[in-house]
C-alpha cells in the first residue's frame, strides 16, 4: 500500500520539495520494534531543531520536550512497564489517568479503522482472533517502550488549553517527518500519557506543565514482525468538501 501511495503522489511534473515531502508522508509508519542501538545525540539535536520550526498560535512555541538516553532511558522503561505490569494484574488493564481527556467513543468509520488498524497490528505478530492474553502482552509493549533506546515527553503550558495541545500535535507532525527524514523510526504514543502521574513524579514536571503524549525512537528493526504493516489512508474525497458557489 505504502509503494503505491507513494507512485502516485510522485506523478506529474511537482516541484522536488513537494514530492520529497510526499515520500516523508508515505514512508513513514509508527514503528514498534527498535533495534539497541542509541542514536546520536547530534542526530537528536538535528530532529529537534527542525521540529521547532513548527508553526504556532502567535508563535507561543507552548511545547517543551523530555528526552531520555541511556541509563535515563532504562530508569523510565523499568519502573513504566513495571506499574503497567502491575495495574494489568490487578484490574485487567493499565492506569488511565492522562492530562488531557481521551476521546469519549470511536463511532462509525472511526471505530472501523481503529479495528483494522488493531488488527493489523496483532496479525502481524501472531495473535488470534480472540487472544485476550496475547493481544494483552502485545499493548504491554508500549510501556516497555517497544525496546527503543530514547523516549520522549512533549508537554505544553495548562493556561493554553487546547490550543497548546494543538500547537504540541503540529510539533509532534513535524517530529515525526524530522526523524523519518534522518532514518529514524518513531512511535508517538498516548498510551504513555495514561501515566501523567507517573511521569510527572518521575521527571518532575511541574503542575503548570500538561502531558500531551510520549513517544519512543531509535533506529527501527526491519526484521520485527510489528513493522511488517502499513495502515491505510482514506482519499481527499472521504476528507474534503469543496465549497464553490
Amino acid at each position: 500500500m505504502a509503494q503505491q501511495e507513494r507512485r502516485t503522489l510522485d506523478d506529474g511534473d511537482w516541484p522536488e520539495e513537494s514530492v520529497m515531502l510526499s515520500r516523508l508522508l508515505a514512508e513513514r509508519y509508527s514503528c514498534r520494534g527498535f533495534r539497541p542501538d542509541p542514536v546520536p545525540r547530534t542526530v537528536i539535536e538535528r530532529m529537534l531543531e527542525i521540529a521547532q520550526m513548527s508553526a504556532s498560535w502567535c508563535n507561543s512555541q507552548p511545547w517543551q520536550v523530555i528526552v531520555t538516553e541511556g541509563e535515563g532511558t532504562e530508569r523510565f522503561r523499568t519502573k513504566l512497564f513495571a506499574r503497567a505490569q502491575a495495574d494489568t494484574a490487578a484490574q485487567g488493564f493499565p492506569a488511565m489517568e492522562p492530562d488531557f481527556p481521551f476521546p469519549e467513543a470511536y463511532r462509525g468509520i472511526y471505530k472501523e479503522r481503529q479495528r483494522e488498524v488493531g488488527w493489523q497490528l496483532y496479525e502481524s505478530v501472531g495473535v488470534q482472533y480472540g487472544d485476550r492474553v496475547a493481544s494483552g502482552k502485545q499493548a504491554l509493549e508500549n510501556f516497555r517502550l517497544f525496546g527503543a533506546p530514547h523516549a520522549l515527553i512533549v508537554t505544553s503550558e495548562r493556561d493554553l488549553g487546547a490550543y497548546g495541545a494543538i500547537d504540541s500535535g503540529l510539533y509532534v507532525g513535524s517530529i515525526l517527518l524530522a526523524a523519518q527524514s534522518l532514518g529514524l523510526g518513531m512511535i508517538p504514543q498516548a498510551a504513555l500519557a495514561t501515566y501523567a502521574p507517573l511521569m510527572r513524579e518521575h521527571f518532575g514536571i511541574p503542575a503548570n506543565r500538561m502531558i500531551v503524549l510520549g513517544a519512543s525512537f531509535g533506529f527501527a528493526d526491519d526484521t520485527h514482525p510489528a513493522n511488517g504493516f502499513r495502515s491505510r489512508r482514506a482519499s481527499i474525497a472521504d476528507a474534503v468538501r469543496w465549497v464553490d458557489a
